[in-house]
């Protein structure tokens, strides 16, 4: 059996699922810092070995020692593969790039940063290139992150490999018990980072057009980002627009996506989406714009819609089409779901994972 570390620092749920899948598989352990370990808790299987670290802000000199701690970790495991998660934090990349590291396998959840996020920590950008090179191997959730690898950083094609991001759905439900509540008709959800990516602007011009034809229509604006006070100069119908402007504790996630009708993505920008995940492993049909990671992950027709990106009466039509359509809507959250027992179940993705690792041994 195979022994593998997985190191992560950040995007805990993609590792919450995918650990708990590998476990079956191969000998592992989770390496986190402290107050990402606080976050995981024991939404880890237990039979899976675990160990943290202390990890200071990121300007913080301490991080020299942290990330000293780090390496005597993954020395005592002593893995056959490293598998770590990308991590935005240029003291990892500088390790990575000054000490021997195992066979290493890393999956780049987005390659170049989004347009308009001021979260991004400085230089980040660039440090992180190194694991593209680096690593035997690298994942990726869509072809088009692949083909950026491939084509502006000469990445061969052999060491970039495409697997879904997996359906978060069941890690919501567990963290907040197996009841469920009835969809509110008419509802959509706009989750997650209000960035400019996002395309609020769009949803929001959209929602005169679709309150024209549904005049019940009502729109739930959840998670934190830029001033949402731009968005809404002269104010906001409080009973057609709910906002959620704060971070969303994890036992409401579920209850969000339980009550909404549709899940709206109107990015203008996509590499792959976590939210697109979570919707479908909730039974949440999507309505998205048709472009980057988002064109392959939504099965356009099947278990949700595609609209050009920034296509205001495009966006307004295909949301009403689904709230108009009972047994539409009742097909595409029968899709979602299904999707959840195929490409996007964690098994199948970590079966997958298992045979990268074995490509990482082997170069």
């Amino acid at each position: 059996m195979l022994k593998i570390a997985l190191l992560h620092f950040c995007f805990e749920d993609y590792t919450i699922e995918l650990a708990n899948s590998l476990v079956k598989y191969v000998d592992l352990t989770v390496i986190h810092p402290e107050k990402v370990a606080a976050v995981c808790g024991d939404t880890l299987d237990p039979s899976i070995r675990t160990v943290s670290f202390p990890k200071p802000k990121i300007r913080d000199p301490r991080n020299l020692g942290s990330m000293a701690a780090m390496m005597g970790i993954i020395q005592d495991v002593q893995p056959d593969v490293l598998h770590v998660q990308e991590t935005n934090d240029p003291w990892y990349d500088l390790t990575l790039l000054l000490n021997k590291m195992p066979p290493l396998v890393t999956t780049i959840h987005d390659v170049f940063r989004h347009p308009g996020d001021r979260q991004s920590v400085f230089a980040s950008e660039y440090t992180k290139r190194i694991a593209f090179y680096r690593s035997q191997q690298l994942i990726v959730h869509t072809q088009s992150l692949k083909d950026a690898l491939t084509t502006q950083f000469q990445v061969p094609q052999e060491r970039v490999n495409v697997l879904p991001h997996g359906e978060l759905g069941s890690l919501y439900q567990r963290r907040t018990g197996k009841s469920t509540l009835a969809r509110d008709p008419y509802t959509l959800l706009f989750f997650g980072r209000i960035w400019p990516y996002k395309g609020l602007k769009y949803l929001l011009e959209a929602m005169p057009l679709i309150a024209a034809k549904i005049p019940e229509v009502k729109l739930i604006i959840a998670g934190r980002g830029e001033n949402i006070e731009q968005y809404f100069p002269t104010g906001y119908d409080g009973n057609r627009i709910y906002l959620l402007n704060d971070f969303i504790p994890l036992e409401q996630v579920a209850k969000l996506f339980q009550r909404s009708t549709i899940s709206v993505l109107p990015y203008i920008e996509a590499s792959q989406s976590g939210v697109a995940a979570l919707s479908y492993g909730m039974g949440t049909p999507v309505v998205a714009s048709d472009i980057g990671g988002l064109s392959e992950i939504v099965r356009h027709q099947k278990d949700g819609f595609l609209v050009p990106p920034g296509d205001v009466p495009a966006l307004a039509d295909a949301i009403i089409a689904l709230l108009s359509d009972r047994n539409l809507q009742h097909q595409m959250q029968a899709a979602a779901r299904e999707r959840c027992q195929q490409d996007l179940n964690w098994s199948n993705i970590a079966e997958k994972t298992l045979d990268t690792y074995h490509r990482a041994i082997n170069m």
